[in-house]
């Protein structure tokens, strides 16, 4: 392969996945406007996109620091999509488990069905 083709290759795979980037937080996007937030934008800022998701699911700010430690981040990943699911009225262990391991296809599912956000049904239990 050409230098030339190289360098084609690695623009489109950076366009491509800024694209999926672009989606993906557009998708977070209207998750957090469901979920009230006036700060929707956050969606696109990494790190703070993290800590506006875990003050929607009613978790605290340094559950952040689960995210950082290896095989902790899985364990915190779970209880996060699972409270998002519940809050959305999803309260099978099924859509949990696809939102963990599919998110990809059920957060835009998510974020453009008509399920409405209702903090009530996440447990306090912070």
């Amino acid at each position: 392969m050409s230098g030339a083709a190289a360098a084609r290759l690695g623009m489109g795979s950076m366009i491509f996945g800024l694209l999926i980037y672009l989606f993906y937080g557009y998708c977070m996007y209207k998750i957090f406007q469901k979920a009230g937030r006036e700060d929707a934008w956050a969606a696109i800022v990494p790190i703070y996109n993290i800590i506006v998701l875990l003050d929607i699911v009613k978790k605290p700010i340094w559950w952040f620091i689960l995210f950082l430690i290896p095989f902790v981040n899985l364990y915190a990943s779970w209880v996060v999509n699972d409270r998002l699911a519940k809050a959305f009225g999803k309260d099978t262990p099924v859509y949990t488990i696809l939102l963990f391991f599919f998110g990809f296809i059920f957060v835009p599912v998510l974020a453009f069905s008509n399920d409405k956000y209702d903090s009530s049904r996440i447990p306090n239990d912070q």
